[in-house]
């Protein structure tokens, strides 16, 4: 016997049940609330160069604040048009710390450090330990610690709060100038005291198992040094060789993107010598650009890894390269 709902009573009163049914459902998964966790997972990335396997760690996103106070040299308006069109925000220049970890099969590799505890640009910097664990490093396999320069966000992750090195069977370098700049009173800035405490925290408990490097040196097996000074008196980038492959790791030598590369020559508001960055800055940019190589910067979206090229008005731009999903 076949049952049909031809009857407009009978049609009704079952779409009205199953409509019943199906508010009712809705009402509970409404009532259901997950909790908003605002935090973010710790991230890393991982590629292959030349011979060696590089990992991408960060050490959390460093709000710089305002762009109009941290970048000189460019008109309000000017600076405006600059993240406008790259769609970055006017209010708060935010920045990356892109650590890289090399593993050459001889030996681990770490290019700078971080803030460690310090919390000088608020909370969400100091994740280097956290974020190596998570992508599966232990620190103590760390056999080279090399930093670009002393300021707060690259050597600031050495030495523990109480005083034992985070990278207890590491070697350590950095520029001899910079090492005598930055834990000395008498040269720092006064008004850099987070600057100095920080450097002499970090640097001085592993003076002796600190090696100055040389402009020019391949001071280990792949990693050049190249004096780019400004940012800081000793600041420098390195060139990394593995098999067929470069990376030219930046440093400080450009924290933006867009504002100290669409013109080169715009001034950085913590350069110990702003006139003698920008030039350094102009003249690396322009050899990486002219031998299309590969860079890897400190502070750009992460992971930093991409190319510059000359713009055709005497500045450059930044092309992101594309993650690789194998190694």
């Amino acid at each position: 016997m076949t049952i049909g709902f031809d009857h407009p009573s009978r049609r009704g009163l079952v779409l009205g049940a199953a409509a019943a049914a199906m508010t009712a459902g809705l009402s509970t998964a409404t009532r259901a609330k997950a909790p908003m966790l605002r935090t973010q997972s710790p991230y890393y990335y991982r590629f292959s160069l030349g011979d060696a396997e590089a990992t991408m760690v960060s050490d959390g996103t460093l709000p710089l604040g305002d762009p109009h106070t941290n970048f000189l040299g460019l008109s309000p308006a000017e600076m405006d048009a600059q993240l406008t069109t790259n769609f970055l925000p006017l209010s708060n220049a935010i920045l990356e710390q892109n650590i890289l970890i090399l593993n050459t099969g001889n030996r681990m590799v770490l290019f700078d450090t971080g803030m460690g505890s310090l919390k000088l640009f608020g909370p969400t910097t100091g994740k280097l330990l956290a974020t190596m664990r998570q992508a599966g490093i232990d620190p103590k396999d760390i056999d080279a610690v090399v930093m670009s320069h002393a300021h707060v966000d690259h050597c600031g992750g050495c030495v523990a709060d109480d005083g034992t090195s985070n990278f207890p069977n590491a070697q350590f370098y950095i520029s001899q100038a910079d090492f005598e700049y930055w834990t000395d009173p008498s040269k720092v800035p006064a008004s850099m005291p987070a600057f100095l405490d920080t450097a002499r925290k970090n640097l001085l408990p592993i003076r002796d198992r600190l090696v100055f490097y040389k402009d020019g040196q391949e001071f280990l097996p792949g990693i050049q040094a190249l004096a780019a000074p400004g940012h800081t008196i000793g600041h420098t980038i390195f060139m990394i060789t593995s098999g067929k492959d470069n990376l030219c790791y930046l440093g400080d030598l450009t924290h933006h993107p867009v504002l100290l590369m669409e013109k080169p020559l715009t001034e950085f508001a913590y350069d110990t010598d702003p006139k003698q960055s920008a030039q350094s800055r102009l003249r690396m940019l322009t050899m990486l650009a002219q031998n299309r190589i590969p860079i890897l910067a400190y502070h750009f979206a992460w992971p930093g890894i991409g190319h510059v090229a000359a713009n055709g008005q005497g500045g450059f731009r930044y092309y992101p390269q594309a993650m690789k999903m194998e190694l």
